[in-house]
Order: C-alpha cells, then structure tokens, then sequence
C-alpha cells in the first residue's frame, strides 16, 4: 500500500452520535481525489461505541488513556504518515469535504500551514453570546502579544505539512494547544494562512466548558509569553 498522502487525526471522547457521519464526509472529500489516506482516531478512554463504530467506518483507532485536547493531537501527530495533516473534530462541526481543496492550497502557494475562520462567517444561532465573547477576547490577546493577526485563534481544523511538526514546541496538552500551534507557527517564521470554513451545529455531548476553559487559555498564552507556558 502507498504512504498516505493526508493523514486525517480526529480526537474522541463519547462521540458515537457523531464520529460515524464524520468518517463518512472524511471519506466522500478524499476518496474522488485518488489520493492514499489514512483517519487517525485517537480515543481516549471513551466508554461509549465511539472506537467500535470508527473502526467499522476504517480508521485506525490510537489508544491515548491521558486526558487532553492536546494530548491527543500530539499522540496524533506522532503516529501519522503523511504528507500532510489535516485535524477535525468528531462532533460534525468541521466542513471536512474543505480538506482537499486546502492540501492544494498548501501545494500550489507553497504554504506551511492552513488554519480555519470559524468565526467570520458564522451563521446565527451556533455559538452562544458567552463563547463568542471568549473567543473576541482570545483572539486578541493573541494577536497582541505574537503578532498572529488571526481572526479565529481557538479553530480546531488545520491543514499542514507534517514535516513542521518537530519545529513547534507546543507544550499544551489542554485546550490551549489549539491557540499554541498557530502562535509556533508565526513564532517559527513558517508561512500560514487563514481561510474562512462553514462551522455547523454540534452533534452530541458539549464538552467544552466556556470559562474554564476560556481563562485557562487566556492564561496560558500570558505564560508563553513570558516564558513561563506549562501545562
């Protein structure tokens, strides 16, 4: 079999209502391109049908006992094979038939890293007043302390040469991680784009928690800043 070309990694925890409908779109955006890839679902401890139901849709399901947003994805990005590293939740908020279109973003305009713009588009009704208030707040504060001038900096859907990988420190295993990789990204010098992506209501079990997670945040990037970032 040939190396992948895309690695898809997935982070789950008790998503059974959604991670099927999820490896379904994975496989209708990938499987016209005649490109080899490979899901990555890295589980960790899910009690529910989540790692059965995504083995039966194909993936290869990583078990990852430690707790953590970011946790997963670096177990993630350690096991992937390919060229490129495209990231989705497991929940359908993610637009993953994107994902083609942004390899050959990545390929013809010679860029390292793609992250998505949740928040320039989004329609009515999908993130409450609280959490888009959170995310104004985040994303300021991060583009005031590293230059990021990003518009979305809490997106989870990234698109990206593997081969970036061993640059970016990345020290969060929590939420932070998905502000830190952007930050290592301009920290790096290494060449991002922001592109706007459709986000689309949840399916199943919230699990993120708006203000724990919002200042948890906040606090990291003041940490990295200075130096002091842990996790």
């Amino acid at each position: 079999m040939a190396s992948p070309k895309v690695s898809i990694i997935i982070p789950t925890m008790n998503e059974e209502k959604a991670v099927g409908a999820v490896m379904d779109a994975v496989h209708a955006a990938l499987k016209p391109t005649g490109w080899p890839y490979e899901v990555l679902i890295v589980d960790t401890s899910s009690k529910d049908r989540t790692r059965e139901i995504a083995s039966s849709k194909g993936a290869v399901v990583v078990d990852e006992p430690r707790r953590g947003y970011g946790r997963a994805y670096k177990t993630g990005f350690e096991m992937a094979q390919g060229e490129f590293i495209a990231t989705l939740d497991a929940d359908c908020t993610y637009p993953a038939e994107d994902i083609p279109r942004f390899v050959e973003m990545l390929e013809k305009d010679g860029l390292d890293f793609i992250t998505g713009d949740r928040l320039s588009t989004m329609k009515k009704g999908i993130m409450t007043g609280t959490h888009k208030l959170g995310n104004w707040v985040l994303v300021r504060t991060s583009n005031l302390l590293f230059g990021t001038k990003l518009k979305d900096s809490q997106s989870g859907m990234w698109v990206f040469r593997r081969s970036i990988v061993p640059k970016l420190d990345i020290v969060s295993d929590k939420m932070a991680m998905s502000e830190e990789i952007k930050i290592e990204v301009k920290l790096k010098g290494l060449k991002m784009r922001e592109v706007p992506i459709e986000y689309r209501p949840r399916e199943g079990e919230v699990k993120l928690n708006t203000w724990r997670d919002g200042t948890g945040n906040l606090k990291f990037m003041w940490r990295k800043k200075f130096g002091k970032a842990r996790d």
